[in-house]
């Protein structure tokens, strides 16, 4: 997972320089997702949903920085080790502090946020080398927004291997870990969340040269989505070097649309391509991401789909693609299982993708002039604001993913429709989130 990297920003996509040759390589060769959906449109809760199948607002991580993995959540990785797997998680956190006594990232170690610790190590993951909060992307421990380490255990963090690009930092850990476990014949679990292109935006001098005829923001930003995308490349080479590739789940995805708009000054940039909106709205440019999945054995040529998927459909995929269910796991799950849509059985979502974000006055959504809850299905979009003081809009994406014409008056039964499913979807989230959906 890339961190604030836009719809656009990849070259399958169109962009018209940025070189992202591997990115491109796993698109040509595997599933392409011209539909597929971040948990949120901001970086923390997209990752919980990533982890769990369930939208974030169900167990209280609303935004970035706030909440945690509350206990009574299944993680992924708690699953999949009840079926014989190790699990390592490298990169960025972001869902719970991750020391008790040191002042770290934005809440680490202070006395108001312990109750916020939730490190990898308490969610299911065997091996860490994980970060609270953004890294920058070269030279990690310099020059830091937020005093961070890279964590490995209760109390423990490295302290060799930080230096240069920030993606190979984090690879540097990820790649031994795959290596020991498919030496020993033991299948892995391996989350690899890069810090790229996040703020600090910061490129080393090789891949700033590779975009000497730009700006230097240009450099920086475009320089270090190239790095990302050489680790990529690397990762894909290990798994075929060690004849683990043809049998290997292999996704890729961002947690989010862009941060800033394309300018020639700023390293805040990104790229939402023709999608409208940008981080933090429910617009398309704010949560349609770059997917892909690789997997040779069941993905033999390259295909594409616009059935829309989202990272709540990890969960229950990968349980879908090993045929066991998460015993105790709370219910209910938002994500949906997509090995029907793999096999090439279905070209239909079975139910939509509901998104809700902070509302109401100054909230994220209603700075950016975003509703604050939304309802993807197969053809429409609704974006509503649920207190009924403004109007709802309503798209048909397979024609508009500008979002530029609003359907609403045009079509009200099925703005009504859906807005009643939303609002129904949105209650249970409610009563997920006071905590009925745990065995007490």
């Amino acid at each position: 997972m890339a961190d604030d990297q836009g719809w656009g920003d990849t070259g399958y996509n169109g962009h018209p320089f940025l070189k992202t040759p591997h990115l491109d390589a796993m698109a040509a060769s595997g599933l392409r997702f011209d539909r597929f959906y971040a948990g949120a449109p901001v970086c923390s809760p997209t990752r919980g949903s990533a982890l769990t199948g369930r939208h974030p607002y169900r167990y209280g991580i609303y935004t970035a920085n706030t909440g945690h993995m509350r206990a009574g959540e299944t993680t992924l990785a708690e699953a999949l080790k009840t079926q014989g797997y190790t699990t390592g998680h490298f990169g960025k956190w972001h869902l719970g502090t991750l020391t008790r006594q040191t002042r770290d990232g934005r809440r680490g170690g202070r006395e108001r946020t312990r109750e916020h610790y939730s490190p990898p190590w308490e969610c299911g993951f065997d091996e860490a080398f994980s970060a609270e909060v953004q890294m920058p992307t070269w030279n990690p421990m310099v020059d830091q927004a937020f005093p961070s380490k890279y964590w490995t255990g209760e109390e423990q963090y490295a302290t060799e291997n930080l230096d240069g690009d920030d993606s190979r930092v984090i690879m540097d850990r990820a790649i031994p870990f795959i290596e020991r476990a498919a030496r020993g014949g033991q299948p892995f679990f391996a989350v690899v969340w890069f810090h790229a292109p996040h703020e600090p935006v910061v490129a080393g001098p090789r891949h700033r040269e590779m975009y000497a005829e730009r700006s230097e923001g240009e450099q920086h930003f475009y320089g270090c989505i190239t790095a990302l995308d050489e680790q990529m490349g690397r990762l894909r080479q290990t798994l075929r070097r060690l004849g683990i590739a043809e049998d290997t789940m292999l996704w890729y995805c961002s947690d989010n649309g862009p941060e800033g708009r394309d300018t020639t000054t700023r390293r805040r940039r990104g790229s939402a391509g023709p999608l409208r909106g940008r981080k933090r709205s429910l617009f398309e440019g704010g949560v349609r991401v770059p997917g892909i999945l690789e997997w040779p054995s069941q993905i033999g040529r390259a295909a594409s789909t616009r059935v829309p998927c989202s990272t709540v459909d990890y969960f229950p995929t990968v349980l879908g693609a090993l045929g066991f269910a998460a015993q105790g796991a709370p219910e209910p799950r938002d994500g949906v299982n997509l090995m029907p849509l793999i096999r090439g059985e279905t070209d239909e979502r079975p139910r939509p993708i509901g998104l809700q974000t902070t509302g109401g006055v100054g909230g994220e959504a209603a700075r950016l002039g975003s509703p604050d809850h939304a309802l993807i299905g197969n053809r429409y979009k609704l974006l509503s604001y649920l207190d009924g003081q403004r109007q709802d809009m309503l798209y048909d994406i397979t024609v508009d993913p500008g979002e530029r014409y609003n359907l609403v008056e045009k079509l009200p039964e099925i703005a009504k429709s859906m807005r009643s499913e939303l609002a129904a979807w949105d209650a249970s989230c409610a009563r997920s989130d006071a905590g009925a959906d745990y065995v007490r």
